[in-house]
């Protein structure tokens, strides 16, 4: 088992409910939620609602397999519980990235994002970033409006297949979130569609599989091909190269392993499931964690 599980879904939720910032100038933490369309960035936000009311929720529009993003503005989401408190963290969706620079969320605005200069409800413009004439933008932001982690969410299913430009444009949000000193986390969704037989069988069994660690693998790699050559670029086609041994890619990309957290969201089921919001609530916990680390520096 290359990750520890906690198996008390209740000792997690008491973790998150008891957060306190102790921040003059901060009420929440403001996570930022990127990534290609369709890989479940407002899936998650339902999932992680839907853990804390104890029944399925949807509080964002989902689409099962879009071909374009069904986000288009920045919108801000607040997570509640069942007995009426608001948590004290915020997720931001954005549109999701395509390969063609026409397409999808423009990279810039990623980066305004995490500067704070977005206010909610602005509506993207693929083709071009938001300017300072612009109605939406936040000329001073303060620490509020600033983002306080930076969340890709990447499908396992269709990692093979993301395209250049995403993967591209994935690699400056993260050199960005670097120069800027913002943590960066990756959620791996959709680990129990047709990716290891053994997980679609048993979700307990995700820290044990193999080609979940190989899915992590590539995650890593791709992440960070924006900064690499691009022959590298190049080597990744071949299927060999690209599921080298975890630790490999840990070593020489990073971010570390830990970074990293395969979920599963709710999406067709009517019920919930303890196995998969413990996972959900692991990943949470520690996106919450590094971002309050943040806001001490």
């Amino acid at each position: 088992m290359w990750k520890k599980v906690l198996c008390k879904t209740e000792q997690l939720k008491d973790e998150l409910r008891g957060i306190q910032l102790n921040h003059p100038q901060l009420q929440h933490l403001r996570i930022l939620l990127h990534g290609p369309v369709g890989a479940g960035k407002s899936c998650f936000i339902n999932s992680l609602q839907s853990v804390f009311q104890g029944e399925i929720k949807a509080i964002t529009y989902e689409q099962s397999f879009a071909k374009k993003s069904c986000t288009r503005t920045y919108k801000t989401y607040r997570i509640i519980t069942n007995n009426s408190e608001t948590l004290p963290f915020i997720f931001n969706d954005v549109m999701g990235l395509e390969a063609t620079e026409e397409d999808g969320m423009h990279p810039e605005d990623v980066v305004n994002a995490m500067l704070g200069h977005i206010k909610d409800g602005y509506k993207f413009n693929p083709t071009t970033p938001i300017s300072a004439e612009d109605q939406g933008f936040i000329r001073e932001p303060s620490l509020q409006d600033k983002v306080h982690c930076l969340v890709s969410v990447v499908p396992a299913n269709s990692i093979s297949r993301m395209e250049y430009g995403v993967i591209s444009k994935m690699g400056i949000a993260r050199e960005n979130a670097k120069r800027l000193g913002i943590p960066h986390v990756v959620i791996m969704t959709k680990v129990d569609e047709d990716v290891c037989p053994l997980v679609q069988k048993d979700l307990t069994q995700i820290y044990k599989s193999r080609k979940i660690k190989e899915k992590v693998c590539c995650i890593l790699m791709y992440i960070h091909l924006n900064s690499l050559h691009l022959d590298f670029l190049e080597k990744t086609k071949n299927e060999s190269y690209r599921h080298r041994p975890m630790r490999n890619c840990s070593d020489r990309l990073g971010p570390p392993m830990k970074c990293v957290f395969p979920i599963s969201n709710y999406h067709e089921e009517t019920e919930i499931d303890n196995n998969k919001d413990v996972l959900i609530l692991m990943a949470l916990l520690y996106i919450v964690k590094v971002a309050k680390d943040y806001v001490k520096v």
